[in-house]
């Protein structure tokens, strides 16, 4: 059954002392078990965890999220999931015991497997889950949920000045994402780049890892390759920046002419009001 006063925070420990051979955390050292446990037939061991998985879980904000608890020689004994920021029972056995249906319970019985299976995942589900067995005291095995928003960045955007005739170099930086984007696609002016084009001298190198990088490089810049460039990686959001290849301008020239529309507009009113003001009070 579930015992609140049994489901701590995972770096705490537990308050009760279970049998030697059930398997609490991943802190178990299994050379501490005596001799004579080591040989004990399997059957009669109770139920202990299989600690082989890994106790931290990395999911996609909406991809659903599987935290696995392997037990073995469960016998008669019921599985359930805890979630420790609120010590609430979420599943047991197979039934789902809170009313967000996004938590459901799955059993492999080839493997042994009871995952908490975590429908459209957001970041507010991170923390700490418990799988917990109903011994006499209940023994519990805490995993930790990451749910994370992937992140895509362009170095240098959102705006990037190129002289006529440079290289250029885009740089669009993908981070958390649980495994590399299988794809990274660049358009320019909402336009797939074409690598294999006559204009020659556009290419892309991608690295990928915990951090992917896709590079864009593009020889010998000339005016028609300015506009809009999107970094589109297939398991995160896009990312923008705008090119401005220049021929012999200078980037605060260009910003400068942008304002000088409102610019003009005051000297305007500052010459109409010095106008009025000299007709109100004519010189004598």
């Amino acid at each position: 059954q579930f015992s609140r006063s049994q489901s701590v925070d995972i770096d705490e420990p537990h308050t009760y002392t279970p049998p030697r051979h059930y398997f609490q955390t991943s802190s178990f050292d299994e050379a501490d078990q005596d001799d004579d446990d080591a040989a004990k037939n399997p059957l009669d061991r109770g139920p202990y965890f299989d600690i082989s998985a890994s106790r931290n879980v990395t999911a996609l904000v909406g991809n659903t999220a599987y935290l696995n608890c392997r037990v073995r020689n469960l016998g008669n004994r019921t599985v359930s999931w805890i979630r420790h920021r609120d010590l609430h029972l979420l599943t047991v056995g197979k039934a789902t015991y809170t009313s967000d249906q996004r938590y459901q319970s799955v059993h492999n019985p080839q493997l042994d497997d009871w995952s908490l299976k975590v429908l459209y995942p957001q970041q507010r589900d991170s923390g700490v889950y418990e799988c917990q067995i109903s011994t006499t005291p209940p023994v519990g095995y805490s995993m930790m949920l990451s749910v994370v928003e992937p992140i895509t960045t362009i170095i240098g955007g959102p705006d990037l000045y190129i002289d006529t005739g440079s290289t250029v170099n885009l740089t669009c930086i993908v981070r958390h994402l649980p495994e590399p984007p299988p794809l990274i696609q660049w358009t320019h002016n909402e336009q797939e780049i074409n690598y294999d084009s006559p204009r020659g001298g556009v290419s892309v190198i991608t690295e990928k890892g915990d951090i992917t990088t896709s590079y864009l490089l593009i020889q010998r810049a000339r005016s028609t390759d300015s506009g809009k460039y999107t970094c589109l990686p297939s398991t995160a959001n896009p990312m923008t920046v705008h090119v401005h290849v220049l021929n012999g301008e200078h980037p605060a020239a260009i910003q400068g002419g942008k304002g000088l529309g409102s610019s003009a507009v005051v000297v305007t009113f500052a010459l109409l009001v010095l106008l009025a003001t000299v007709r109100a009070f004519p010189v004598r």
